[in-house]
């Protein structure tokens, strides 16, 4: 028969060590660190735009966004971007993967004077230097994508518009 001794050290033990975890998890628990607030340099490279699969240079758009977001967890996020070009947003994080959508009145002009609404989604994740996804907390530079899509139809075509431009995300105050 094992000591009273015996037994509790390894209870003892178990408990430090779960209890330790607990405060660890509880610490980060939030994920605050991962929240974007603050001013960024956003920039949508028009020498490397794609419209409809094909590349075509397009006029590249540089903007001011002020962000305010926060985190339930590393992985959960929502905020808000002001953009100095005059829009704002909301702002979503799932995974590693930041998304911010709107709508851009007028996008698509038509030949015949009409104009039609695109939807603009930017994609972005936290990055190195070299581009290379990067789970560090406190990330200031984020690249992705920058999406602009013109419904089916528009223009007397039975096709969509589709614009890609790759998109940076640079912390500036």
């Amino acid at each position: 028969m094992r000591s009273a001794g015996a037994i509790a050290g390894p209870i003892l033990l178990v408990a430090a060590v779960i209890g330790g975890l607990g405060n660890a998890s509880s610490a980060t628990a939030s994920g605050d660190d991962n929240a974007l607030n603050g001013t960024y340099l956003a920039t949508s490279n028009g020498e490397r735009a794609k419209t409809n699969d094909r590349y075509q240079d397009e006029a590249t758009v540089k903007s001011t966004w002020t962000i305010n977001s926060t985190c339930t967890t590393p992985f959960d996020c929502t905020g808000r971007v002001a953009s100095d070009a005059g829009w704002s947003a909301d702002l979503h994080r799932q995974n590693s993967e930041w998304t911010v959508k709107r709508d851009i009145p007028n996008w698509e002009r038509c030949e015949d004077g009409t104009a039609y609404t695109g939807a603009q989604e930017y994609r972005f994740y936290p990055a190195d230097a070299s581009g290379v996804v990067s789970l560090s907390p406190g990330a200031t530079t984020l690249v992705g994508e920058d999406k602009t899509t013109g419904p089916s139809g528009a223009c007397g075509l039975n096709q969509w518009l589709v614009v890609r431009m790759p998109f940076k995300l640079v912390k500036i105050g």
